[in-house]
């Protein structure tokens, strides 16, 4: 054989090599796609997004189609060179050329167009799509055959209901994925998703106002005294109950009687009384998600949470839920100036009161929120008592130190951050 023969097969053998390397990324590339950004293309009618979610939704056929091709390419591109080290060096050099080439193969036609193909998917994917879509039709019958001879071993073998699975997420799979886009989402958007994703698992009980925080009027105090609350009331809404708070008799909207209070108008209790609305009552233990859908329906803004006794426990309102998707409507550091005062050894002065959920949104802290609901509530289940003044423990990454008690309840504590406490 001539030297120009040699040179020639040499050529096909880098070529060969080449195109087993195109195959081996084309696998990587298009099984590393991110199938809900295929989507997304495919939707915009990006034209190789299309073609690339046609071949994906039988991966038998494409999978059968790189394998054939790689494989026959490999198997090629050892034969020639057997030929080529057979006419250099005779054939003691056969399990030489053997290693040179796995090695060659591992590297250019593996590793290096698989790692490739694994960090830019979609760019090697796409284009590819339109070469395997060719290559399935003039192939066809040969991976027909494939597969169905697979297919025959696979049943032989014991082995069921090869569908693919469902590309569908779960929750806590959206959540993970809303959490890890990084700078892709901005964190006020991420928090207003992941406060929808919350919706299902946190329930009225978390976010009411507790009964004792609520502005209602009692109709049964002096009619100049209902008036006088009246007229400074800063709520667009108000209930009104009779002698007891659980005696609920309705909720009264401001407006309707706002000229009355600006003229001074004749206007009586019992004209009052004839303004309410019918108050709504739901379980304290209704999920967010049910209770927007809920309010919806039932074209209301405000209810009345209520245990399973029937008791009271607080009020709930569409604003409240709402702030819980989308964030305080308010200037955000109002928290700080009605429930947590932050000190400047880096401790916080905590009212008893206090939200463990909202003080753990908006300070970042670890609070559990599986049990009691407020600060109080935490402290006295830890401590299974009323505890002293002084009384110290750590729960969380937190230490816990009550400054001030009040009726059986703590009334202020401090929280200091157990890590700055350490570095300080």
């Amino acid at each position: 054989m001539i030297i120009s023969d040699l040179t020639l097969l040499v050529i096909i053998l880098i070529i060969l090599i080449l195109v087993s390397a195109y195959f081996s990324s084309s696998e990587t590339a298009m099984m590393a796609l991110n199938r809900y950004r295929l989507k997304h293309l495919a939707a915009r009618k990006n034209r190789s997004a299309i073609q690339t979610q046609r071949l994906l939704e039988k991966p038998d056929r494409l999978i059968s189609l790189i394998l054939l091709g790689n494989n026959f390419v490999n198997i090629l591109a050892a034969q020639i060179t057997t030929v080529i080290t057979l006419n250099y060096f005779g054939e003691n050099s056969l399990l030489a050329s053997t290693l040179i080439l796995t090695a060659v193969l591992l590297i250019f036609a593996e590793v290096i167009p698989k790692t490739i193909a694994a960090t830019r998917p979609e760019k090697i994917a796409l284009p590819s799509s339109w070469v395997l879509n060719l290559l399935l039709k003039v192939f066809y019958p040969a991976i027909w055959l494939i597969n169905q001879l697979a297919n025959r071993i696979i049943k032989v073998l014991g082995v069921k209901n090869l569908t693919r699975t469902s590309d569908t997420l779960s929750t806590s799979e959206i959540r993970t994925v809303v959490e890890e886009a990084g700078s892709r989402i901005s964190e006020k958007y991420r928090d207003m998703l992941l406060g929808i994703l919350d919706l299902e698992k946190v329930t009225v009980e978390d976010i009411i106002i507790p009964r004792s925080e609520i502005f209602a009027v009692n109709l049964e105090d002096d009619w100049s005294n209902i008036v006088e609350q009246l007229k400074y009331c800063r709520y667009s809404r108000v209930p009104c109950y009779s002698g007891n708070i659980n005696m609920i008799e309705g909720v009264l909207q401001m407006r309707k009687i706002r000229q009355f209070l600006l003229t001074n108008d004749e206007f009586a209790l019992k004209d009052l009384k004839a303004l309410l609305s019918e108050p709504y009552f739901v379980p304290s233990t209704t999920s967010l998600y049910i209770q927007l859908t809920n309010f919806q329906i039932k074209r209301q803004r405000i209810a009345f949470a209520v245990d399973e006794y029937g008791e009271l426990d607080g009020l709930i309102t569409l604003q409240s839920l709402i702030s819980e998707i989308l964030g305080s409507f308010t200037d955000s550091t109002g928290i700080h100036n009605r429930d947590v005062f932050p000190q400047e050894d880096g401790s916080f002065l905590v009212d008893g009161s206090a939200n463990l959920r909202e003080i753990n949104k908006t300070f970042d802290f670890e609070l559990p929120t599986d049990g009691p609901k407020t600060l109080n509530g935490l402290i006295t289940e830890q401590m299974q008592d009323i505890p002293d003044v002084g009384t110290t423990f750590k729960l969380n990454g937190m230490t816990i130190e009550v400054v001030k008690t009040l009726q059986n309840a703590v009334k202020i504590a401090k929280l200091t951050k157990t890590d700055q406490k350490r570095s300080s």
